[in-house]
């Protein structure tokens, strides 16, 4: 299946208007968020969603993933082949073969995810046809995915993506190298009761070693990250909280707090040379778990978005309460599936499998 080119695109689907720009290459509040948004920011304030497109993070990878999938849709192959081209390795190899070590770091995972997701888009197109795809009118992505929702939008082109996403993957990992640090997952309490867990350990190991909520993943199901004896003190202290379980993360550090404050300044860098124009439908935020339609704003909450809370339960439960009907998940693991579910387990969510 042969991609098509911008001008293609906008002459078969019609998509050229003044509000809704044509992709330019692949067609492909928990907590209360508070937004200040530019005047040019607000073409999707009044967004009503019936049909998302839900992207994976961080942790859904695993050895084996895409290779059914390039056998059976080859323009899913065709995006592999464009990434190894750009990436320079064979990651259709590391994501079929592993090693499994090599496939769950931190600078190999995430472009891992990325291309699996948007190759998994064209197994829904070439299974169910445009017309599923052009029926999605939101998309979001937890974390990492958040990129790939992006893409899938045509904010940005599939090959810079890959470059942020590549980049983005590179610096965490040099900015968890550089200060050890970790993330653990917190079962069976709300998220008020974590944040006091999180202040508990805090204090029992000095503000100089602090821990907070990184991930408001969904009622019951929280992660914290932060120094190493501040994760180890919430593991102690779990129980005596009233928490189920505490699990720690296999991670490379403490994503989405200040320990990644050293991966910004490259990552807002490239995003400044990097093209974005207004999404096609409404990306809904992790920072503030709202659409954004200024490429300006857009770069900007990429660039604080990895020091910044993921906001993923605002963002669904907001989704619901505006009228979804529908969902993918697009790419490896079913771990969103599960999150909806849990929120609504009367939801229609479909899973597109990498």
């Amino acid at each position: 299946m042969a991609l098509l080119s911008s001008a293609q695109r906008c002459a078969l689907q019609g998509r050229v208007n003044a509000f809704k720009p044509c992709a330019p290459a692949l067609s492909i509040r928990g907590r209360k968020a508070v937004a200040v948004r530019a005047a040019s920011d607000d073409a999707f304030a009044a967004y009503k969603p019936t049909t998302a497109a839900l992207f994976p993070g961080q942790g859904a990878q695993s050895v084996g993933m895409a290779k059914d999938l390039v056998a059976e849709v080859p323009a899913a192959k065709e995006l592999f082949d464009k990434a190894s081209e750009i990436l320079g390795y064979d990651l259709l190899k590391l994501c079929v073969e592993g090693p499994k070590d090599k496939l769950d770091s931190t600078a190999i995972s995430q472009p891992a995810i990325y291309v699996a997701s948007l190759a998994a888009v064209e197994k829904l197109r070439a299974t169910e046809g445009q017309a599923a795809i052009d029926a999605i009118d939101v998309a979001a992505g937890l974390s990492l995915g958040e990129y790939t929702a992006l893409a899938f939008a045509g904010a940005m082109s599939f090959e810079d993506g890959l470059r942020l996403v590549k980049l983005r993957g590179e610096s965490m990992q040099a900015a968890a190298d550089a200060q050890p640090s970790s993330m653990v997952s917190v079962i069976g309490l709300d998220s008020g009761k974590v944040a006091e867990l999180c202040k508990a350990a805090t204090a029992q190991v000095g503000e100089d070693k602090p821990v907070k909520i990184a991930n408001f993943l969904c009622p019951g199901n929280y992660a914290v990250s932060g120094s190493k004896e501040g994760c180890d003190a919430v593991e102690k202290l779990g129980k005596s909280f009233g928490a189920r379980m505490t699990v720690r993360l296999a991670v490379a550090g403490a994503f989405h707090t200040e320990y990644m404050s050293p991966a910004v300044a490259k990552l807002r860098e490239a995003l400044a040379a990097t093209t974005l124009v207004t999404p096609r439908i409404p990306v809904v935020s992790n920072v503030d778990a709202q659409p954004h339609s200024d490429p300006a704003t857009i770069k900007d909450i990429l660039s604080r978005q990895v020091t910044s809370p993921v906001l993923w339960e605002n963002t669904i439960k907001t989704l619901q309460e505006k009228g979804l009907t529908k969902s993918y998940e697009i790419g490896p693991g079913k771990v969103i599936a599960g999150i909806v579910k849990r929120m609504d387990k009367g939801a229609n969510i479909v899973n597109i499998t990498a």
